[in-house]
């Protein structure tokens, strides 16, 4: 394959399905052959970033430490695929200013979904205020205004998911599958 190093940012709130759209496009750029990293919130907050807690600085200070990784990497040619919550659009937006090659993808599903879906019942108990800090229960997600992207976890199949994003990045040329 032939690409150029680009950053993948794949925002939504925790369970919407960034880690499993995530795994499916890594498989797909290593089965090409391409030179692609993944930055996942919780293994880099478990080693980049160990020790930062859930307030708004410590989350901003991690979505900049990722921004940071992100942009090292697509300099020198590799492609970069983040999942990460990142719940603060200024942070986002602020980070996608810094990386020339960015696309940010929504990964949009309602809460009464995402409650469903929660086998720790981390959401049930945020809404009876039992977890507190708990992104868009008790703390902000502030979705993005103008995703490159926004995929419906709740309405596609993740090979539909992983089908619009590929296609996005092979109109914008960042790709080029030989």
């Amino acid at each position: 394959m032939n690409h150029k190093g680009f950053t993948l940012w794949l925002t939504g709130m925790s369970g919407a399905g960034k880690s499993t759209i995530s795994d499916q496009i890594m498989a797909r750029f290593r089965e090409s052959g391409a030179k692609v990293e993944l930055l996942d919130g919780d293994i880099v907050r478990t080693n980049l970033s160990q020790g930062l807690g859930f307030s708004r600085e410590d989350r901003d200070t991690n979505i900049r430490r990722i921004g940071f990784v992100a942009d090292l990497l697509s300099r020198n040619g590799v492609i970069v695929v983040v999942a990460a919550i990142s719940p603060y659009r200024a942070t986002r937006e602020e980070v996608k200013g810094k990386i020339v090659n960015f696309l940010e993808v929504f990964v949009d599903c309602p809460i009464e979904v995402l409650a469903q879906r929660d086998v720790k019942g981390l959401y049930k108990r945020a809404l009876a205020g039992e977890v507190g800090n708990f992104t868009g229960i008790s703390d902000p997600y502030e979705p993005p205004l103008s995703p490159d992207v926004t995929v419906r976890s709740d309405r596609e199949t993740v090979e539909e998911s992983v089908g619009r994003v590929w296609s996005e990045l092979e109109r914008r040329g960042w790709i080029e599958s030989a």
